[in-house]
């Protein structure tokens, strides 16, 4: 995995230094190269191993923490140092940033703390800005209606990944009423997204990897609770946290958004790099095509990420044509897929992925470029290059408005 960042720790304190440990064992964005538990011997190993950040616990002695500090930016300049104290005196952390440290942050340490802190760590010395060093590709995928093939794509996306050994997948159904992506996979979890969410304090990035459920093809599945009763058990809130361990833990995670498009599903659109719409060219989905255009455009840098793609083309005589369904919605198709019930069916009841059952098929061709295209760094396509308020306009009329949208 590329940008990953090379830690060393030193803390005098067993139970402080393994605590930090277990929380960034497993982060693929993350290699602990060194531990130390002298102060006095932390230069060397700084010295000798050059990692790109030390971590330095100064609460066992804050003064000789501070020298040590200097020390090690003095030896190796080029290590970021961050230092960890239960205290939050200010005078302390003014000290510890004079004497060259970068971060500071305060026990208990929080998840999400530490992984803003590596990322800002990380965005300077390997550039992209805030969030650039962090290399989980996050994407969306949700459907203008239901039963446009979305699942099987998310599901199809993901094992394609998968099979690269570069790659650590995971798949996240927030489907949480009627997601079914484990069906498509053919496994029976031991834990869902409630449990996980329920945890996310007491989950470290090994234990979190172990709630997952591993499919075959390498992929791993975070799935919707068992009850319908536990659906409102997952809050944004939660939800946030566990998408954030999750992009700290894999290089590529999959969104499987459901129709309704809550609260869930709109932290899930925020977090992705991409967001793939799925669509057939028939009227309903056009009209909702149109419908969430307007509405992601309310959300600033959110309708830059779509990108339309057309499931089932050629599925009869019937269907509107690709020209008129681009002036309709006022975007660029991205993507074909081609219609392929037959194959598409057999996946699903023998719940094994096109990768695995039909790797020549047509439809398996198409979503393998299709990774390819996202995967690329040619992401000039797929994006809006026609005035939102004129395709809007167009079904504005149908649904009865007068060129403007009812408030």
């Amino acid at each position: 995995m590329s940008n990953v960042l090379r830690l060393a720790i030193v803390d005098p304190n067993d139970n402080s230094r393994n605590q930090l440990k277990n929380m960034v064992l497993g982060m693929d964005i993350v290699w602990l190269e060194a531990e130390c538990s002298r102060y006095e011997f932390f230069a060397d190993v700084v010295g000798q191993t050059k990692p790109d950040i030390g971590v330095v616990a100064i609460d066992n002695n804050p003064e000789k923490g501070l020298k040590l500090i200097e020390q090690v930016r003095e030896i190796a300049p080029e290590c970021a140092v961050l230092v960890v104290s239960t205290s939050t005196d200010g005078q302390l952390i003014l000290k510890a940033m004079r004497a060259g440290a970068k971060e500071f942050l305060t026990h208990p340490i929080k998840v999400e703390d530490l992984l803003h802190a590596l990322d800002r760590i990380s965005a300077s010395k390997f550039g992209g800005g805030p969030g650039g060093g962090r290399s989980c590709h996050v994407l969306a995928i949700c459907g203008a209606t239901g039963g446009v093939g979305s699942t099987s794509v998310a599901v199809n996306v993901g094992c394609l990944l998968a099979k690269e050994p570069k790659n650590s997948v995971v798949l996240c159904d927030l489907d949480l009423s009627l997601g079914d992506a484990d069906v498509f996979l053919d496994t029976i979890p031991d834990y869902t997204l409630v449990d996980v969410a329920q945890n996310i304090t007491r989950l470290d990035f090994t234990l979190l990897k172990r709630s997952l459920t591993k499919h075959s093809s390498g992929l791993y599945l975070l799935p919707r609770p068992v009850q319908l009763q536990d659906t409102s058990l997952v809050t944004p809130e939660d939800l946030t946290r566990v998408l954030g361990l999750l992009k700290a833990s894999f290089t590529h995670m999959i969104l499987d958004l459901s129709k309704s498009y809550n609260a869930l599903d709109m932290v899930a659109l925020k977090s992705a790099k991409d967001i793939l719409l799925i669509t057939q060219l028939d009227l309903p989905c056009l009209r909702n095509v149109v419908r969430l255009m307007m509405s992601f455009n309310e959300v600033e840098g959110l309708a830059e990420k779509v990108r339309i793609v057309v499931n089932r083309v050629g599925l009869d005589n019937g269907q509107i044509s690709l020209k008129k369904a681009q002036e309709t919605m006022g975007r660029e198709i991205y993507w074909q897929l081609p219609n392929d019930y037959k194959t598409m069916v057999e996946v699903r009841n023998n719940g094994v992925p096109l990768v695995e059952q039909a790797p020549r098929a047509s439809i398996t061709q198409a979503i393998s470029t299709l990774v390819d295209s996202l995967m690329s760094d040619k992401a000039a396509a797929g994006k809006a290059n026609v005035d939102p308020s004129k395709a809007g306009s167009t079904w504005l009329s149908f649904l009865g408005g007068k060129g403007k949208a009812k408030k």
